[in-house]
Parts: structure tokens; C-alpha cells; sequence
């Protein structure tokens, strides 16, 4: 903690989840001083509550730049996983062999044709197959007979999202970033050659700022000239004991860790700020994932938890640099896992002054002034 000008850091980065670490840990590697000030334990915590996966197929229905960024962090994945083992010494377990989306129905299966169709159209290097049931049971011997089918793409993967967080904040520190845990970020003001912040334990100042405080950005936007209207929604997760290989790919939702449990999730909830677990909602989420994979049935359940999702209003990410108080950016989106190799390879380049990426444009917070654009794909946080 400092409010002294000449120990400022380059950027100060407010939220130490998947986010803000991510973004801390690309801005030191292009040489940044940085620190983050991250809220801890007492925070909602989305980071903790994700089901780890990787995942393209789907993402970007309506939005085409959407579909574009989330493949390009896809396949910067690899990178960044390698640049975490070197930089943390932690595997994060990163497997990338393709994902299927399970379907319960005809109606499913055509839903499914229909989006992913239109997004190859859109795209062109977008591969994807509908599977029927028997083709299906060939790929994954354990599927059950209320299954009539998935796509496949060979874009999806999943990682470890505990590993991934430990290896981003891990690594960061390893690069210079300092970590200030405990510490919330209360009033922000623009000032002559940066920002000053306030928090609850001191004050900071930096040349440039970047709000990462998931659901806590909507308060925070507007004190430097920006806008990010995000609201929570609620999933909740299951977590089997550990039992022998079965699942060598990620599903929407049932998918094998790489330390052999099993998490079950698929749910979304508009809850408000609730974070509890309902006995409702987990049952329906086991239904689910035994009807997926009848083997399960008599699996153990360990741990069961709830987490807030940082939704925009359309359900796409927000990234955005203040016209008022140019060095004052926000990042938001509920995909942090999926999107974590570019925000580290792609938009902390930017924020430390590279050129802005293509794709950025269509997600500024202006959308939500100037017209009403597409909802996104109702998909679990990765």
C-alpha cells in the first residue's frame, strides 16, 4: 500500500480473480509494473465457483465477434497454459480434445444444428458434428439411452479452474505484480497523470486502471466515465467422489477432472445476490447427469457449493477504455476460464498500449446505449 507518486505502479488492477489475474499476469509480461488489489475471501468469488471448461461451439450465436474472440483464446490456450508451468510451476491440467454438448431431445438436436449451422456460415473454420445415438455411444461408451444425440467440436477443452487461479496469482508475483489481498476498492478519481483509488486500507495511484471486480464493476464504471451494467446469476455445481476413468471429454455438464471426480452442473438462476445451494435445483442437476451417464447412479456426491455469474446485459463480455479519463478500463465477462488466454495474450497488450484488437468494438458498453443487440447463448460460466 502507497500513495506515493514515485512508487506507483504502471497499472493498478481492481479484482483478483480469473480476470484481473490473468490481465496482471499478461500486463507483466509485457513489462508493466502492476498491482492488484484483490477483495479475498469476503468477495463473491466467481472465480471459485466455474466449471472449468474451455469452450467455443455455440458461443457467439448472433454476436459473430464473439464467436471470433472465444476461438482465439482457444487456441492461445496452449500458450498460456505452457507460460503458467514455466512462470508457477503448475500444471493446470489444460486438455483440449473436443467437447460434446448432450441433447435430451429432437427439438435439442435441431436447436443445436440450427446455431452451430449458422455460425460455420458466418465463420467458415467452424468445425462441428451432430451425432445420433448410436454414433454417440461409439465416441462415449457410458452415454445412457435418454440421450439422442450431441454435437462435437473439436475446438472445446477444459482445465483445472483452482489450479488455474493458484497458477495465474503464482505466476504474477513471479513477474513483479504485487498482490494486495483484503483490500476493496471504494472511490476512484481521475487526477493529473493517472487515478487515485481508495480502499478500505489505503490509498493507490497508478497511471491507468483497470476495473476486474466482476459484479463490483457496476459501481465502480461509472466513477471514471464508464458503464458496465452486470447482474449475478446463480449456478450450482456438484462434486462426485473420485472413481476410475470413465470420460475422456468435456459435456456442457458432466465432465471428469483431471484428479478423477466427476462435477455436475448446468444450472442458471436469476437469484439476486443469493450464493446459496437449493435442494431443488441440485436434484434436477444430478437427474440430469445420471440420465447422461446411468453409470453414475450410485456415485457418492462430496461437495455441492453455489456461485454468482457476472452477467452483461446480453450476456456478452464488456471491455472498454474511458473517453472521459483515457487510461481507465473496464473487463467484464462471465467466461473467465474460456476467455483467460486472451485476456493475458490479447487484451493486456492493449491496455498497455498495443493496438486493439479486432474484435473489440462489439463489446463496448455503447451496445446497450445505441441499440439492443442479440442475447447470448445460455451457457454455464466457464
Amino acid at each position: 500500500m502507497t500513495s506515493n507518486p514515485s512508487a506507483s505502479p504502471d497499472v493498478l488492477v481492481i479484482g483478483g480473480g480469473l480476470v484481473g489475474s490473468a490481465l496482471a499476469y499478461g500486463l507483466a509480461r509485457e513489462g508493466a509494473r502492476v498491482t492488484v488489489l484483490d477483495e479475498g475471501d469476503g468477495g463473491l468469488r466467481a472465480s471459485r465457483g466455474n466449471f472449468g471448461l474451455v469452450w467455443i461451439q455455440g458461443k457467439g450465436y448472433g454476436l459473430t465477434p464473439y464467436a471470433r474472440w472465444s476461438r482465439s483464446s482457444a487456441v492461445r490456450w496452449p500458450a498460456l497454459a505452457a507460460g503458467l508451468l514455466d512462470d508457477a510451476g503448475i500444471d493446470v491440467a489444460l486438455r483440449q480434445p473436443g467437447g460434446f454438448h448432450i441433447c435430451f431431445s429432437d427439438d435439442e438436436m435441431a436447436e443445436r444444428q440450427k446455431r452451430l449451422s449458422a455460425l460455420q456460415a458466418e465463420i467458415g473454420d467452424y468445425p462441428f458434428e451432430l451425432l445420433d445415438h448410436r454414433e454417440l455411444r461409439e465416441r462415449l461408451p457410458g452415454i445412457g439411452p435418454a440421450v439422442a444425440g450431441a454435437s462435437y467440436s473439436p475446438m472445446d477443452g477444459h482445465v483445472n479452474p483452482l489450479k488455474l487461479l493458484r497458477a495465474l496469482h503464482t505466476a504474477m508475483q513471479s513477474r513483479g505484480v504485487q498482490l494486495v489481498s483484503g483490500e476493496r476498492a471504494e472511490r476512484i478519481a481521475a487526477e493529473r497523470g493517472g487515478f487515485a483509488v481508495q480502499g478500505r486500507r489505503g490509498a493507490y495511484r497508478a497511471a491507468r486502471v483497470v476495473l476486474a471486480a466482476g459484479l463490483g464493476n457496476r459501481a465502480l464504471a461509472p466513477l471514471v466515465g464508464l458503464h458496465a451494467p452486470v447482474a449475478p446469476n446463480r449456478g450450482q455445481v456438484l462434486v462426485s467422489e473420485r472413481v476410475a476413468p470413465f470420460l475422456h471429454y468435456p459435456t456442457i455438464n458432466v465432465r471428469q477432472t483431471d484428479e478423477g471426480t466427476v462435477q455436475f452442473g448446468d444450472s442458471m438462476e436469476n437469484a439476486g445476490f443469493d450464493d446459496l445451494t437449493t435442494t431443488p435445483v441440485l436434484r434436477d442437476i444430478a437427474r440430469r447427469g445420471v440420465r447422461a451417464f446411468p453409470l453414475l447412479q450410485h456415485v457418492r456426491l462430496v461437495r455441492m457449493w453455489a456461485a454468482l455469474r457476472v452477467y452483461s446485459a446480453d450476456g456478452f463480455p464488456i471491455y472498454d477504455q474511458s473517453e472521459a479519463h483515457p487510461g481507465a478500463f473496464v473487463v467484464t465477462c462471465h467466461s473467465g476460464v474460456t476467455l483467460a488466454a486472451a485476456h493475458a495474450l490479447r487484451l493486456a497488450p492493449w491496455i498497455a498500449g498495443a493496438p486493439m484488437p479486432d474484435e473489440l468494438p462489439a463489446f463496448s458498453a455503447r451496445r446497450f446505449v445505441s441499440h439492443s443487440a442479440p442475447a447470448a447463448e445460455p451457457i454455464p460460466a466457464h
